[in-house]
């Protein structure tokens, strides 16, 4: 399993109209490919012109695959065009997360 995590950062002041315009244009065609992400929510201490998403993929094949549908999608491509116009993003963290050994196992007695 891999994790993506990443990390958005808006101009201050524009957080809620990135987030409504994703949910209106992006939301469902990005869950259509990569299916529901593990979090996705807005930062409330720290930098709270940012929010940060993680997906679960099985592989980096799986990711790569689903990325790539996702990229191919009229919907999809429609909500870039609409975020890029907009100019809400300021900048974009993206990181590949893999668990550590010891994650998942049962604790012992």
């Amino acid at each position: 399993m891999i994790l993506d995590h990443r990390t958005y950062t808006c101009h201050p002041g524009r957080i809620k109209k990135h987030m409504k315009l994703y949910e209106e244009h992006g939301w469902e065609a990005q869950r259509r490919h990569l299916g529901e992400p593990v979090v996705y929510g807005a930062v409330e201490t720290g930098d709270v012109n940012s929010y940060v998403h993680v997906w679960a993929f099985e592989s980096p094949a799986d990711r790569a695959t689903k990325r790539a549908a996702m990229a191919a999608d009229p919907q999809w491509q429609a909500f870039l065009k609409l975020s890029a116009e907009s100019g809400n993003l300021m900048s974009q963290v993206n990181t590949i997360l893999t668990p550590a050994p010891f994650f998942g196992k049962p604790a012992k007695a």
